[in-house]
């Protein structure tokens, strides 16, 4: 969630614009950083008011090299580069950059967040398993298990701590 609504973006950047202020004086009001209203005036100027939205989306592999060949041919910065795509952080160019350079196209795949799952199984499965199993057995197996489980059964009724 963004920490400031599009209508306080859309309010300073119309300061900025308006007043012919800098990007200082434009944020002063709302304790915002100059370099988050230069941020949002290039986002505004490229993308109109769709570039001050909230914005929440994941990228694929490809979309990502494309972006990464772009800033290198051209020599875009990434705060350029990231306003020109309408991506929301120009950190994640950096990640995506390093991770390039580390891995490959394959290390810009989206992963899935947070821990690996470590359930147990569930005894829905196991008994399912087990019970498939017994229809391989044969009757001999099957009696030898009963005749266990009986005296195991006998055993712990009988039993006094």
């Amino acid at each position: 969630m963004s920490k400031h609504g599009e209508s306080v973006k859309r309010f300073v950047v119309e300061r900025y614009l308006g007043r012919d202020e800098s990007y200082k004086c434009a944020g002063c009001a709302f304790g915002i950083d100059p370099a988050t209203v230069r941020k949002w005036i290039s986002a505004c100027r490229l993308h109109g008011a769709a570039g001050l939205a909230s914005k929440f989306s994941h990228y694929d592999a490809g979309f990502k090299l494309s972006v990464l060949r772009r800033m290198w041919e051209e020599g875009l910065s990434r705060r350029q580069t990231a306003a020109l795509y309408d991506i929301r952080s120009a950190g994640g160019l950096s990640l995506s950059e390093r991770c390039y350079e580390a891995g490959g196209i394959e290390a810009l795949a989206p992963r899935r967040k947070g821990r690996p799952r470590s359930m147990p199984e569930p005894p829905v499965a196991k008994a399912l398993r087990s019970a498939q199993s017994d229809d391989a057995s044969s009757r001999e197996e099957l009696l030898v298990e009963l005749n266990h489980l009986r005296m195991e059964n006998a055993f712990l009724k009988n039993w006094r701590p």
